[in-house]
């Protein structure tokens, strides 16, 4: 094999951002609305759980306390973001920072209910196949949903991001570096935003 190829299956942790305000949903957490008798946070994580993943760190925010005490029996480490009021980046900082010695990270937001071991599972092993300078992204009908998996080279610069942007300009500066990776269905594309969303 080639220093590019993976020898061995890649060390990949998940972030998930959960740190937001939900405005659309006006007063109520989003974050808290069941689906399918839980919290959406605990489904989601649950779902995203269910991948072989080496870790999974949620970075929380407004509404911290009610969103790590739903959390506290699943095996995923939650990573405070004091700065979660001035927008996404700074929590993509703060979860990249917590990370120790893995190849990649599965960048998930935590409003997905429908992004499952399926769509993970298809990810990590076009992470294993390829040069680990590539970012996985997932397609459904030729549209780009989430979540995306960054090979570690790319964090700094995920890092330098600032105000209330996710890593999308980092994706369009690399787009050389993607691979499409096609999902069998469109729960990659799917968030909850708004009341009745969750309803879809």
């Amino acid at each position: 094999m080639t220093a590019d190829t993976p020898d061995r299956p890649s060390h990949v942790a998940a972030l998930i951002l959960a740190a937001g305000r939900s405005q659309r949903m006006g007063t109520a957490n989003k974050l808290l609305l069941e689906i399918n008798g839980k919290p959406m946070i605990e489904y989601v994580t649950d779902n995203i759980g269910a991948a072989a993943l080496t870790e999974i760190i949620v970075v929380t925010g407004h509404d911290r306390e009610r969103v790590e005490t739903a959390l506290r029996d699943r095996p995923v480490r939650p990573v405070f973001n004091p700065h979660h009021a001035s927008g996404l980046s700074a929590s993509l900082r703060i979860g990249l920072l917590a990370l120790h010695d893995v190849d990649g990270v599965l960048v998930c937001l935590a409003d997905m209910p429908k992004v499952n071991k399926v769509h993970i599972d298809k990810l990590l092993a076009a992470f294993d196949s390829t040069p680990r300078h590539s970012i996985c992204v997932p397609y459904y009908a030729g549209e780009r949903g989430n979540p995306v998996l960054w090979p570690r080279r790319y964090f700094d610069e995920i890092e330098q991001l600032t105000g209330d942007v996710g890593a999308k300009a980092v994706l369009e500066r690399h787009k050389s570096a993607v691979r499409q990776v096609p999902m069998p269905d469109p729960g990659v594309l799917f968030d909850i935003d708004k009341p009745g969303d969750a309803a879809s």
